[in-house]
């Protein structure tokens, strides 16, 4: 009997999809399509992050069409179908790539783990980032073009020093796409829509307003005040726009606060598919740096997008979102918590927002 251990399909220790679906063998399948070889990208997280990497996808599906492609990450349920193997970071994950061979290892983390992984794996190419002897992150220098190491070398010095940080001029596909070799060219996220998406109570007959209330526990400098929150959901609602609180479970009192002194609607918080689900039924979404901003983007969904902390230039909105900072400059540069004598996201107007809301969906 046939077996081709070089197709596609073939999974090694349970049946392949065809044979299930058909009942076809190897011999004569014409569902056979031969697998040249192996491509790993490594991008561990945050969620957002490995959102936002999904656009190199274009450029390696095109390079190395007959490549399987597996992505090892803390979120394998954010990965597209076109990703081929995706992967979750685990003992059982890193016990299968350490007798794997790739002939193109992707490793876009600078953290330890990311880098030892890369480092440990055994590949023909490597791009990115390595660890160094010294036990720390580095950027690879070895195997690749002159260009790709400056790439390489850049992000990792806007790493280190926030002056080098603010300076940078690249969007982060920019930069990602550099290391790898190859010129961004405005290719989207890729993030699919839930197969079978929940049907939520939400407003009907009006464009919906999306607004994402948290930031995450860690990052709480670019918090926006409650009240904030409260005055622009009143607004948009006196504009004719539906809103729907978006948040996650420790956003979930703050959001009920919200719903019951707004009106506003509040459908719950979610797992993260079904609350994909739930943004893409969004028309704008009003949010901080944070996954939900990813989210939206990789839906398509105009954006208007809360910064203060981190470099305006970093974020790619094709053309699709508007950037609102507060009144008073921030002085706490990629820092997690404020140390300023005042917060300066309270000085975040909401009319501020709302302008922003109506030039990306117009008036009602």
């Amino acid at each position: 009997m046939i077996v081709r251990t070089d197709c596609f399909h073939f999974r090694g220790h349970v049946p392949c999809t065809p044979h299930k679906r058909r009942g076809v063998h190897c011999e004569g399948c014409p569902e056979f399509r031969a697998r040249r070889g192996r491509v790993l990208i490594i991008k561990l997280g945050a969620a957002g992050d490995v959102i936002r990497t999904t656009p190199l996808l274009a450029p390696l599906r095109r390079d190395f069409p007959d490549h399987a492609l597996s992505w090892v990450t803390d979120f394998p349920e954010l990965l597209p179908g076109a990703v081929d193997d995706p992967l979750k970071l685990g003992h059982e994950t890193i016990l299968w790539l350490r007798r794997t061979r790739f002939d193109l290892v992707i490793n876009l983390d600078k953290d330890r783990q990311a880098c030892a992984l890369a480092r440990e794996v055994q590949a023909d190419r490597l791009w990115g980032f390595t660890l160094g002897d010294d036990g720390l992150c580095r950027p690879v220098t070895e195997g690749v073009t002159a260009a790709q190491v400056q790439a390489a070398q850049d992000k990792f010095l806007t790493g280190l020093f926030d002056d080098v940080n603010r300076a940078c001029r690249l969007s982060y596909p920019q930069e990602i796409f550099a290391i790898c070799g190859y010129e961004f060219q405005g290719e989207e996220y890729v993030l699919d829509r839930p197969q079978e998406p929940r049907d939520f109570d939400l407003p009907a007959g009006s464009r919906i307003v999306g607004l994402n209330t948290g930031c995450g526990g860690r990052w709480t400098s670019r918090l926006w005040p409650e009240e904030s929150w409260a005055e622009l959901a009143g607004d948009l609602q006196d504009q004719g726009y539906a809103v729907v609180l978006l948040g996650g479970p420790a956003e979930d009192q703050k959001n009920r606060r919200l719903a019951a002194r707004t009106g506003a609607a509040y459908p719950g918080h979610f797992d993260l598919k079904t609350f994909v689900g739930l943004v893409d039924r969004c028309d704008l979404v009003v949010t901080a740096v944070t996954m939900a901003m990813h989210i939206a983007l990789g839906l398509g969904k105009k954006l208007v997008l809360f910064n203060n902390i981190f470099n305006p230039n970093e974020f790619e909105l094709y053309g699709r979102g508007r950037i609102v900072a507060p009144e008073q400059p921030c002085t706490c540069f990629f820092q997690p918590r404020c140390t300023s004598d005042r917060f300066c996201m309270e000085t975040l107007r909401p009319a501020a927002v709302l302008a922003a809301v109506r030039d990306l969906l117009g008036s009602r």
